[in-house]
């Protein structure tokens, strides 16, 4: 299906500020197919006056739909629909005496000019299907004069207003809640829904007559309600906006839209919405969120705690091998809690681990360097990795810095460690190059002792990856690659 901005570039002349206005119309135009009734599709003039194409279309959710397909992008000869021609050529709402017959459905068509400034820029089709129409109730016709106050205020370039996008991700709908203010704000019509909505934050009367912003004010705790400003602005239909009020019993998000079909404010509609279980639900993640994070940082201390005592440890012990095999198993502890802390900091279950790393090398390098110098060079990024990854993937990539570092040099001779990372969608290639002194003589990876080569290989083999260990291909020293096929975050 093409877009607005496609068909806009290939088929007509409207500038970028039409394409902007039109999507602001867009954006908000559901409400008015659900208080119509009735599918809305946006005709667009063709730029050599041949017709219209079809540049957007949206169904209600209050009623059938007049069409069975989708018709963006399909084009209408000029002449084919004369009410598109005459409320484009005339700047006036135009509407048919007798309905039109689609797929043996009888179609009640209405065609709306939309105005930016002075200029008609577009048409909005208005399509009620009219199968087993009845006579309208309260609220029907509440719905329909609303609407047809917002088409009028579309054909003079008063509708949408400039500027003006809701802030909640959970804006109210029409069916959520709908109530009609009169210029003064006092509720000439409120919905079931609304009016249940209402009593939820502890309303016994009616609304109809009373001014809904003091009606709310009574309601509603000074502490859990927006300025009085916003309060009289949004629940007095005069400004469009929409705020968020609640008292200890619920929870309501609001959205005003003032009706201005003459150019004379003569009320406003108020749409809004119940969100007290999804504001619970909102607590009760940050609550996890926040539980989570500390959970982190206390492994955290444990973890620091344990070093701690394996290094007072290793201080009272004279067999240099102990003591080598405390400092190891300190680093190793280390290793894990700066991974925790990092979690400990983080909004998500991700580590940016380009940060752990530059802190592990500096810890390795900094410990076990037997005075030579030794440089550390990364390219490329590890990205965010997954917190089920991390742990074991900091774990590997300590012991093979550490190995560079302890077999690749000694005393009198330093060199530069190249530690090079790739992405390639959800899979990790780590390579770690030395130039020191290389492999023994028939070095074998799978009949290695070493311990920490026995964690690496256990630890990659855990994370489903390879490793391969061999001589550097371009000079002396050894050459490490580690790949994984997966070490992204999963979905929480």
């Amino acid at each position: 299906m093409p877009s607005l901005q496609a068909l806009v570039r290939a088929h007509t002349d409207l500038a970028d500020e039409d394409v902007a206005w039109l999507s602001m119309l867009m954006a908000d135009w559901q409400i008015i197919a659900d208080l119509s009734f009735a599918d809305l599709v946006l005709w667009l003039p063709a730029r050599d006056g041949s017709g219209y194409w079809a540049g957007g279309q949206m169904r209600p959710t209050t009623g059938p739909t007049a069409f069975v397909d989708d018709i963006v992008g399909s084009f209408i000869a000029a002449g084919k629909r004369p009410l598109l021609d005459m409320a484009l050529s005339q700047g006036r709402i135009a509407r048919e005496g007798d309905p039109e017959w689609r797929d043996d459905i009888p179609v009640r068509v209405e065609a709306i000019p939309v105005r930016r400034g002075d200029r008609l820029i577009a048409v909005v089709a208005r399509n009620t299907n009219l199968q087993g129409v009845r006579t309208p109730s309260r609220l029907e016709l509440s719905y329909l004069q609303t609407a047809s106050e917002l088409s009028q205020m579309i054909a003079h370039g008063s509708f949408p207003f400039l500027g003006e996008r809701s802030d909640h991700a959970d804006s109210a709908r029409v069916g959520d809640g709908f109530i009609r203010v009169d210029a003064v704000g006092k509720v000439t019509y409120a919905s079931p829904n609304a009016l249940s909505v209402y009593r939820k934050l502890g309303l016994t009367g009616d609304l109809s007559g009373k001014s809904l912003a003091e009606i709310t004010r009574e309601l509603v705790p000074p502490a859990m309600r927006p300025d009085e400003e916003t309060i009289s602005a949004v629940l007095g239909g005069r400004m469009p906006r929409d705020t968020e009020l609640g008292s200890p019993l619920a929870t309501v998000v609001l959205r005003s839209i003032p009706l201005r079909p003459a150019g004379e404010h003569t009320g406003g509609l108020v749409l809004l919405r119940d969100v007290t279980e999804l504001r619970r639900r909102d607590r009760e993640l940050v609550t996890k969120d926040a539980t989570i994070r500390e959970i982190h940082h206390r492994v955290k201390n444990n973890l620091q705690t344990v070093a701690a005592l394996l290094r007072l440890q290793a201080r009272r012990i004279g067999i240099p091998e102990g003591r080598v095999a405390l400092e190891e198993a300190v680093r190793r502890v280390g290793a894990i809690a700066v991974v925790h802390e990092t979690l400990s900091q983080a909004f998500d279950e991700t580590v940016d681990f380009d940060a752990v790393t530059d802190r592990l090398t500096r810890l390795v390098t900094d410990v076990g360097s037997h005075g030579a110098p030794i440089r550390t060079r990364r390219t490329g990024s590890f990205g965010a990795i997954g917190s089920d990854a991390a742990t074991p993937l900091a774990m590997v990539y300590t012991e093979l810095i550490q190995n560079a570092v302890e077999h690749a040099y000694d005393e009198d001779h330093g060199g530069e460690i190249h530690i090079d990372c790739a992405r390639t969608g959800a899979g990790l290639r780590l390579s770690i190059e030395d130039d020191g002194v290389g492999l023994p003589e028939g070095f074998d990876l799978d009949q290695a002792s070493s311990l920490g080569l026995s964690i690496v290989s256990t630890l990659v083999g855990e994370l489903g990856g390879r490793i391969s260990l061999g001589p550097r291909v371009d000079g002396p020293g050894t050459q490490v690659v580690v790949s994984v096929p997966n070490v992204a975050g999963q979905p929480r």
